[in-house]
């Protein structure tokens, strides 16, 4: 319900079309107030406007306004001074022009009001400029005197009726120079994929669905001291600390979302680009890279060791082609078919096996006997 009282009245001016209306305050505060009190008896603690010469409290009927000079002087205004400045805005909202929504800086925007038709002659034209709102799509720029300042706003429709927001003059509006991280800091892709996902996970919200859970907090608050009972405390806070893996701390966020919306996390593993988790989003490039290196150097040393524990166990077969040989000596001079064939033999199991302890062993004792034969003949 449209609150009676309204706080400012005058007219819009659309061309040379004028629209009677009054400016009522479109918010509300649900804030909780609290009151000073003295601590020692929770007497209430005022404030009482002095007048410094007589040193006598006043009443708000004698209190008016005055500009304090350089020097101290108090300078005079009246409401009357003010209602008589030969500017438009003084009791016109004066429309300067027509842009799209979103051109609007949300920086700017300030405090909101509703504006109603004053009387039924401002009905017809206050529903034209609603609607030719609504068709065009666009928002009004206007400029408004309130609280002893010229003031700009933005006219826009909200369900059937006109609002106006105050905004802020553009020189009003602070830079961001100096406000962004000083350090240079680089964002992965991956990183950004996670962040989609969350994003994606919180989905949209329902503005009307959010309360201020603080104030309610306050009211049990309140209450419970009221009625003599144990006011609530808040639970121990979980312990935190430094966030060093900022992939671990998305993907945690996305499955803690899904969880508390009775989704499946399961599905989180083949999100895109997901990384190992032991793995930090800075080092993921660099560390598989030094263990891939690091691999084939023990597979090379480990190939390698074999390799000269086989040319240790070489030797005695190299011992033994001599030998061998002079087997073959033996033989073709005692020409003994037997022992020339138990020499052959020995030599070619010596060529295939290379040389096992047992063989090489079998090898040495015939060429023995048959040195020692050659001797004695």
């Amino acid at each position: 319900m449209l609150p009676v009282r309204s706080i400012w009245n005058g007219a819009i001016s659309f061309g040379l079309v004028s629209i009677p209306i009054k400016l009522v305050n479109a918010t509300e505060s649900h804030s909780v107030s609290f009151r000073q009190v003295h601590l020692e008896d929770g007497g209430r603690i005022r404030y009482r406007k002095v007048c410094e010469l007589e040193d006598r409290e006043v009443a708000q009927g004698e209190i008016g306004k005055a500009y304090e000079d350089a020097d101290g002087t108090m300078i005079p205004i009246t409401d009357e001074d003010l209602a008589s400045l030969p500017i438009p805005t003084a009791k016109t909202i004066e429309i300067e022009g027509f842009v799209p929504a979103e051109s609007v800086d949300p920086l700017q925007v300030d405090a909101a009001y509703y504006l109603a038709a004053n009387g039924v002659p401002a009905a017809k034209p206050y529903t034209l400029l609603r609607e030719a709102l609504k068709r065009s799509e666009k928002v009004a720029i206007c400029k408004f005197a309130l609280r002893g300042r010229e003031r700009l706003g933005m006219l826009r429709v909200v369900d059937d009726v006109l609002a106006m927001h105050g905004l802020l003059w553009p020189d009003e509006i602070r830079t961001t120079e100096g406000v962004a991280p000083d350090a240079s800091v680089t964002v992965r892709d991956k990183e950004l994929d996670l962040a989609d996902a969350l994003m994606d996970t919180l989905g949209e919200v329902d503005l009307d669905s959010l309360h201020d859970d603080y104030r309610e907090a306050v009211e049990e608050l309140i209450a419970a001291k009221a009625s003599g009972e144990e006011p609530p405390t808040a639970p121990a806070p979980a312990p935190g600390g430094k966030v060093l893996d900022l992939m671990a701390a998305l993907e945690k966020s996305v499955r803690e979302a899904r969880e508390s919306r009775g989704e499946d996390v399961a599905d989180i593993t083949p999100l895109p680009s997901r990384p190992t988790p032991k793995q930090p989003p800075g080092k993921k490039s660099t560390t598989p890279a030094k263990k891939t290196a690091a691999a084939p150097k023990k597979s090379t040393s480990t190939s390698t060791q074999p390799t000269k524990k086989t040319a240790t166990k070489k030797p005695p077969p190299k011992k033994t082609t001599p030998t061998s040989s002079t087997g073959t000596k033996a033989t073709g001079t005692r020409a003994t078919g037997a022992k020339a064939t138990e020499s052959k033999a020995t030599g070619a199991k010596a060529t295939a096996t290379k040389s096992t302890a047992t063989k090489s062993t079998a090898k040495k004792t015939p060429t023995k006997k048959t040195t020692a034969r050659k001797r004695s003949a």
